[in-house]
Parts: C-alpha cells; sequence; structure tokens
C-alpha cells in the first residue's frame, strides 16, 4: 500500500473524530485480551494454593461468575489439549497404513470407556504427582473434561483426512509440496468445516460432563473443585431447584456468548474453505468476524508473531523436502528406536493383562451374570438410541446445513441443547416420567438420546454445509425433485459425516449410560439394568474388580462393532462417497 510522503501532521481537535472509530474498533479486542489475562492469573494463583480435601460449594447466586470463569478455563485447556491431540492421531492415522489398523480401534474403545472408568487411575495419577497442591486435582479434571471432548473431533478430521479429492493431492504432488504445506493449505482448510462444528460438539460434550469431572469420591476423600459443574451438582444433591434453575442459566448465557463471540465467527470464516466453483449465494455473516477484520491491533500482532513464523516454518520444511530428495537416510538408528519402544509397550500390556486377569480372577457368578446381563441390556438400548436420534437429525441436520440464515438462528439453540448437564435435567425428566408411569426405563433412554443425537446432528450439518453449491446448482438445472436430491446429492454428500457422527454417537451412548442407568437424587438411588449401571454402582462402592471387568467388555463390544460395521462404512465413505472430479 503506497503512501505520500508529507510532513506529520499536528494533532488537532479536528483530527481526533477520525482517529475515534479506529480505537472504538480495536476496544474490545483490547479488552478482550486484558480479561483473558486476568482470568489465567486468577487461575494460576488458584492452581499453585495448597490442595484442600474437600472445597466448599457456596450455593448463593453471587458465586456463579467465579465458578464460571474456572470451569470456562478448564474447559478451553482441555479444549487445546484436544485439539493439539486431534492434529496429531488423526493425521498419523489418515497416512499410516499399519498404524490406522490399531489407532482406529483403540479411538473408538477409548471414546467408548465412561468417564467413571478413566476417573480413579487419572485422579490417583495427577494427586501423586501433586500431592501438596491443587494443581494435581485441577490436572486431573482437565484431563477428565479432555476424554470427554477430543474423540468425535479425532475421528472427524481423520475421515476428512480420508476423503480429500484425489487431484487436489496430485497438485500438491506436481508442485511439490512440502508436508507443512499440504498440511496448511490443503488438508487442514479441507477438513475446517468439520472440525469446527465438532468442536463445539466437544464443548458441549465437556459441560455435558462437567458435573462428573469437578465433583468426585476418590476412596475416603470427597474432592469438588469450584465451578459450575459441581455447584449444579451440589444443588441436585440438595434437591435446591433454585440453584439449578441459577446454574443452568449462567452456563446456558456463557453459551450464547461463546456462540456469538467464537464460534459464529469461525464458521464465518470457515465459509471461504468450502470446496466449490461457485459462489454460495448465502453465506454465514458475523458482526465479530466485521470487527476483527476492521481491527489494527491483530494485523499489527500478526506482523509480529504469525507471519514471521509462518514464513520460518514454510521455509525450514522445503529444505527439508529438498534435502530428503537427494539423500534417502538409512533410518536404521530410527528403526532400532521404535523397535525398543514397541517391546516396551508390549512388556507394559503383558504385565497389565497378567495384573487385571488375576484380579478379574475373583469375580463371583452373580457378578459375572450381572455384568453380561447388563451388556445386553445397554447395548439394546444404545442400538434404539442411535436408531431414533437418526430419524429426525439427518433430515433436519441437511435442511439446517443447505440454509446459512437457519444455520445461524439453529446453531446456538442446538448448543445449548447440548451443552446442558443431563444430571441437572434429570430430577425433572424423572419426576415427570414417574407420573406418567415410565419410570428410570423409558427415563434412560430419553436421557441417551440428550447426550448422543447431537453428534449425528453437528456432524450433518457439517456435511451438508460442505456440499459444493455447483452440484446444488446441477440439481436446479436437471430439475430434480426432493426423492432424487437427497438420493443423488444430500445422501451421499452428507455420508462421511454421517459416519462420524454415527461413531461418535454410539461412543458417546456407551459413555452416558453411566448417568442415564443410575441416578441419585434426594438420598435416594435410582437404577436400571444395564452396564452403566454396573459401572456405577462398582465405582460408589469401591469394587474395582467389577468396574474393570464391566469396562473391559463394554470395550470389547465396542471393538467389535466398530470391525464389524464402522470401519466398512469408513472404507465406503472413502471411496464410493468420495468428492472426486
Amino acid at each position: 500500500m503506497a503512501h505520500n510522503k508529507t510532513s506529520p501532521r499536528v494533532l488537532t481537535w479536528g483530527a481526533i473524530p477520525q482517529t475515534v472509530p479506529s480505537v472504538l474498533q480495536d476496544l474490545p479486542v483490547i479488552c478482550a485480551g486484558l480479561a483473558l489475562f486476568y482470568a489465567l492469573l486468577s487461575i494460576t494463583h488458584y492452581w499453585m494454593a495448597p490442595a484442600n480435601a474437600q472445597t466448599a460449594i457456596d450455593l448463593r447466586a453471587n458465586a456463579l461468575p467465579k465458578y464460571a470463569m474456572f470451569s470456562v478455563l478448564r474447559m478451553a485447556i482441555a479444549y487445546a489439549f484436544s485439539l493439539a491431540f486431534t492434529l496429531v492421531y488423526g493425521y498419523i492415522a489418515a497416512y499410516n497404513a499399519k498404524a490406522e489398523k490399531f489407532m482406529i480401534p483403540l479411538l473408538d474403545t477409548l471414546q467408548s470407556i465412561p468417564v467413571l472408568s478413566f476417573l480413579p487411575g487419572v485422579m490417583l495419577a495427577m494427586v501423586a504427582l501433586f500431592p501438596t497442591r491443587q494443581l494435581g486435582v485441577e490436572l486431573g479434571s482437565i484431563l477428565l473434561i479432555f476424554t470427554g471432548q477430543v474423540w468425535n473431533m479425532t475421528f472427524s478430521f481423520y475421515s476428512s483426512l480420508k476423503s480429500i479429492p484425489g487431484e487436489m493431492r496430485e497438485v500438491a504432488e506436481i508442485y511439490r509440496w512440502s508436508w507443512w504445506q499440504r498440511f496448511t493449505q490443503m488438508e487442514l482448510p479441507y477438513a475446517a468445516i468439520g472440525l469446527v462444528w465438532n468442536s463445539m460438539m466437544s464443548v458441549a460434550g465437556g459441560w455435558f460432563f462437567l458435573m462428573a469431572c469437578e465433583m468426585f469420591v476418590l476412596g475416603n476423600r470427597d474432592l469438588r473443585l469450584p465451578g459450575l459443574g459441581s455447584y449444579l451438582q451440589t444443588a441436585a444433591n440438595a434437591g435446591d431447584m433454585r440453584a439449578i434453575v441459577g446454574g443452568l442459566s449462567t452456563m446456558i448465557g456463557i453459551i450464547v456468548l461463546m456462540d456469538q463471540l467464537i464460534w459464529r465467527p469461525i464458521i464465518a470464516w470457515t465459509e471461504k474453505f468450502k470446496f466449490e466453483q461457485v459462489e454460495s449465494v448465502e453465506v454465514p455473516h458475523s458482526l465479530v468476524l466485521n470487527l476483527l477484520k476492521r481491527s489494527r491491533v491483530l494485523p499489527f500482532l500478526a506482523r509480529l508473531s504469525v507471519i514471521p513464523a509462518r514464513e520460518y516454518l514454510s521455509l525450514y520444511f522445503a529444505k527439508r523436502r529438498a534435502a530428503s530428495l537427494e539423500v534417502k537416510s538409512s533410518g536404521v538408528v530410527g528403526t532400532w528406536i521404535s523397535r525398543l519402544l514397541l517391546s516396551a509397550i508390549l512388556v507394559g500390556v503383558a504385565y497389565a493383562f497378567m495384573k487385571m486377569s488375576l484380579l478379574l480372577a475373583g469375580l463371583s457368578k452373580t457378578e459375572v451374570r450381572g455384568i453380561f446381563a447388563g451388556a445386553g441390556a445397554t447395548f439394546l438400548r444404545v442400538a434404539f438410541t442411535l436408531v431414533l436420534a437418526a430419524m429426525w437429525t439427518i433430515p433436519v441436520g441437511v435442511i439446517v446445513g443447505l440454509k446459512p440464515k437457519l444455520s445461524a438462528m439453529a446453531q446456538p439453540i442446538a448448543q445449548i441443547a447440548a451443552s446442558v448437564p443431563a444430571t441437572a435435567l434429570f430430577p425433572i425428566i424423572l419426576l415427570v416420567l414417574i407420573r406418567v408411569g415410565g419410570g428410570l426405563g423409558m427415563g434412560s433412554i430419553v436421557l441417551l438420546l440428550l447426550g448422543t443425537q447431537w453428534y449425528i446432528l453437528f456432524n450433518v450439518i457439517a456435511g451438508a454445509m460442505a456440499i459444493p453449491t455447483d452440484l446444488q446448482e446441477v440439481c436446479n438445472v436437471f430439475r430434480f425433485n426432493n426423492f432424487e436430491r437427497w438420493r443423488e446429492l444430500y445422501l451421499p454428500g452428507i455420508f462421511p459425516y454421517l459416519i462420524t457422527g454415527l461413531v461418535t454417537a454410539s461412543g458417546g451412548a456407551w459413555n452416558a449410560s453411566i448417568i442415564a442407568e443410575y441416578f441419585r437424587f434426594k438420598g435416594q438411588t435410582y437404577t436400571v439394568t444395564g452396564l452403566g449401571s454396573v459401572i456405577s454402582s462398582a465405582a460408589d462402592s469401591g469394587n474395582s474388580r467389577v468396574l474393570i471387568a464391566a469396562t473391559i467388555l463394554m470395550a470389547a463390544m465396542v471393538v467389535t462393532i466398530n470391525r464389524l460395521l464402522w470401519r466398512r462404512l469408513y472404507a465406503l465413505a472413502a471411496t464410493k462417497f468420495k468428492l472426486d472430479v
């Protein structure tokens, strides 16, 4: 941009109105940065305080802002870990055929393991590492939130990498792009839409399991962290409907703010990564994104840090690619290191297997029968829930995804519905069902739907948004009716995203069963036959034998379903329904 070489102007009163708009535009950005800095200082000071065996949860309304700040920061840190894990794990699984055979079933297994099964090992390890500091309990809580966020993001990224059109890969080969250029200019942009919508679902999943992650029993220690999850759990245990409503209202307010300040700008920004040759007539808009584009602070910071770092990395990986083309390394050292690591892992797995076998040998016949009966009941509930969820989420998701204006209205509503913890709503649902005669048997299905249907909906919306506009124009030119559009365009277009949604919804349903099948309210425990009920009851009573056995059976069932069903559908999505020209 050219600048006239004139003498500096003296700032006069007449010049002030011209500078005020730019200052006002940057003021929200500066305030947001200062607020984030203050929040990080506050939580760092709290983390370094001595560990407290039991924190009293204040149910007064004036405690909600502080609790909300702590919960949001835990969610943000857990999301940062989830995103890093997603990019690394999904990339390796997509491009390493040998690793893929092991990594994808492992991922499906991990997403099916309930939070309560992770809780003892994670919290014992963190408390052992930081025995005198609050930091250990906090890191344990963040890791538990991480286990509720990361799996569907990783599945989405992996699925997107597997379905990148062949001509895009050919262009990258022709121009000899480095690994970094392929990742930043082709792979990450292509996966952006699905990754963003699954990120929203991950954050919603973090809110959903926040109660279990901020308030838990570890042996003889009742550990509670100040946050919205522990606030709602304490209110639910006390039957304090005023506090429950106040906590839910605060959570809904935060979700709406996050939608307006974070997700909607990101969705509008990722529209430019849509794979199409004809520009969409309707595109998402965001006032916050427009404000950020007009900011002068962000470009200044980018010139100081982001742009130099990006140029350095591009040059570095370009030189590495050139060197690798000229000199082929034998890789002997790397081979031996990988063999040693693999051997150490195998020894560790063998030792853990032997210890678990000795522990499980003490199971009684009654416990074994209860575990297998619960597994059968939960399997039927999960299958029925997936069918019910797919029946409404597929048509609604396609309609919302194809209409940006409708998406802008439906998006915050779906986020709020997906984020509200089931245990906060369940007292109301349970009381209603008891009056109409449904009881916990019907209530468990309702609760599973509340926890899993959103995985399918968010992925279907992302898939519909990613359908190229030029393909929709072809349908208009040939005057396809609704049935032909669904058969030839909509269902094939959303198929890879739909499979990701079903896989993550299935894992989420198994995970949510620990809440849906075992619930405490006002001193009473409501249970129904199921594997989730077995796991929750074992965790409460400290029966590690039953807890481990039920968790292993749940993982085995999920792996079997993965090999027989989901893996074949993923292969179908990466071949027949791949978007190639």
